[in-house]
């Protein structure tokens, strides 16, 4: 979430003549000012982003699942709803957003500040910005390009990277904050509207109109009392800057607005009004798949992106004992562990590898093999493939892990499979018996940075329908992942799960030791190994639980 910092909220503002009578002048004579010769300066701690988690009385708003925003093909069916917030400075337009968002309660809501995209200041604009003198408030200090680039690819999905402005150097810090996920969007700034393209971009446009003395008090307070700046330079600024954009650039721009808010974030009346219009969309835009993942492939033979380890006499008695019931947790794990050793070896051979020639230690030439392109990153999908993350350090030296949690919709309690599968188009060979689940959900990521451009092995200790590893495989390419250089790895899957992820993404390498052919009404694998997260960590799950798809979580 990008932090609703404001550089409209670092400056002064005021009239350079004294308060006079009236609501101005007795607001202004209760604030409690600060000497001008006492400045303090912006510290680190004063400039912390808003916290990644936002609260509300019914629940922690980023922590739900965020439902599949794919077709059964694997691309995007719907772009994220965004809000454009506009108005004065100190119009309370974070405070309407949070309202909103408090009031909406859907799951993967962003909130993007335009105060992150102001320009890096030159020296010049340096020390004009340190005498009061750079106009923060005109539409040429704002980086437009960088701001619609973000805000249009972060509404198809993606994954972003936002600035992060200092408002004490007036420039960019280097870390910049990544952003992902996002149902609703919720963009403001002083400007939202005065770019035809980003106009463009938003599914809803608000006006936040507050009385200008209310306005200009709450910035004396702001910059007064947290900034520590003295109160001629509040007033130059707002008389030279704040208060002619104002009326040249932002009050205009209320005619473009679908909604205006008067008194800002207590006009709960209005604020209703939008919550209202806001559900009434996203229940129009409501993400169903609606095509069978599996039956269109039934009787195709397997995709040639599919890799299945030889079934060797070593292989299958190792699979022996890990789907015979009667086997101790101790020797399901140890022989596990074996068969995830294998397959690891198996997919590592897929890897691009250089003709190098190194000297032996007895003076002569070897011609080998070396990995040559970029890192290896591996990514579980928990709690089940995080069991697999140890043979993949043992063999790949300082390999970067990442892990995604995804689950079945807890509300059901039913196992967690796409509703396509089971509803629309059942295989041959096995029959639903009750009402299908909801699809599972993705509630939570943790991938390192800079990944798009290495080789992620994508761990799951079973796949069955596939709803889940379609799932996984989207968030990678949303972090401009290559497809080709993803890599799913399971110790067991079925038919229909390797052709739900290899129709969706044909250029996915999937690697397995072993395919079975059928799933039941259940969506358990037929023959099958059991709940493989129960089984290797010892503990009972749901009975409506079941092996597919990391719904062990």
């Amino acid at each position: 979430m990008a932090a609703a910092g404001a550089e409209e909220r670092r400056g002064a503002a005021g009239p350079e003549r004294g308060p006079g009578p009236g609501p101005l002048g007795s607001l202004l004579s209760r604030l409690p000012l600060a000497p001008a010769a006492a400045p303090r300066r912006r510290t680190a701690s004063q400039c912390k982003p808003e916290p990644p988690l936002l609260r509300t009385s019914k629940r922690t708003i980023y922590t739900a699942g965020r439902p599949p925003w794919y077709s059964e093909t694997g691309a995007p069916v719907d772009e994220a709803f965004v809000i454009g917030l506009c108005g004065g400075s100190a119009s309370g337009k974070t405070t309407v957003a949070t309202r909103i968002i408090e009031a909406l309660d859907v799951p993967w809501v962003v909130l993007l500040s335009m105060d992150s995209f102001y320009k890096v200041l030159d020296e010049g604009q340096q020390a004009l910005a340190a005498r009061s003198d750079y106009n923060f408030d005109h539409p040429d200090a704002f980086d437009f390009e960088l701001l619609v680039s973000v805000l249009r690819k972060l509404k198809k999905g993606k994954s972003v990277k936002v600035p992060v402005y200092d408002f004490t150097t007036h420039s960019r810090r280097r870390e910049w904050k990544t952003v992902y996920g996002a149902n609703v969007i919720v963009f403001e700034g002083i400007l939202a509207f005065a770019n035809k393209e980003l106009l463009k971009l938003l599914d809803m446009k608000v006006f936040v109109d507050t009385d200008s003395d209310i306005r200009l008090v709450r910035r004396l307070q702001r910059d007064i009392m947290e900034r520590g700046r003295d109160v001629a330079g509040v007033i130059k600024q707002y008389n030279k800057f704040v208060k002619p954009a104002f009326e040249q650039y932002i009050e205009p721009t209320v005619q473009v607005a679908d909604i205006v808010v008067p008194r800002g974030g207590e006009n709960f009346v209005a604020l209703d009004l939008i919550v209202q219009h806001v559900h009434s969309q996203l229940e129009k835009r409501e993400i169903t798949v609606r095509a069978a993942l599996a039956s269109a492939h039934q009787g195709q033979p397997l995709p040639k992106t599919l890799s299945v380890l030889e079934s060797t006499p070593q292989v299958r008695g190792m699979h022996t004992i890990i789907r015979n019931k009667d086997t101790t947790r101790d020797e399901f794990i140890f022989y596990s562990k074996r068969l995830m050793r294998l397959l690891i070896e198996h997919a590592l051979s897929f890897l691009p590898l250089k003709s190098v020639t190194v000297e032996t230690p007895q003076g002569t030439m070897y011609e080998g093999k070396r990995f040559h392109r970029q890192r290896i990153t591996g990514v579980s999908i928990l709690r089940a493939g995080e069991t697999m993350e140890q043979a993949l350090t043992a063999v790949c030296k300082d390999i970067r892990l990442g892990k995604i949690l995804i689950q079945t919709n807890l509300d059901t309690g039913e196992p967690e499979v796409s509703p396509a599968a089971a509803w629309h188009a059942a295989p041959r060979h096995w029959h639903v018996t009750k009402r299908p689940s909801f699809p599972p959900q993705l509630h939570y990521l943790r991938l390192p940075k800079e990944i798009s451009e290495d080789y992620v092995i994508l761990m799951d200790s079973t796949v069955s329908t596939g709803a889940a590893a379609m799932m996984a495989v989207r968030v990678l390419l949303d972090h401009d992942v290559q497809e080709d250089r993803i890599f799913l790895l399971s110790l067991l899957m079925a038919e229909m799960g390797v052709h739900s992820v290899a129709y969706a993404f044909p250029r996915v390498h999937i690697i397995t030791t072993a395919v079975d052919k059928r799933v039941n009404e259940e969506f358990h694998i037929i023959p099958g190994i059991g709940n493989f997260g129960d089984r290797y960590f010892g503990t009972d799950g749901p009975s409506a639980w079941c092996e597919n798809d990391s719904t062990d979580c």
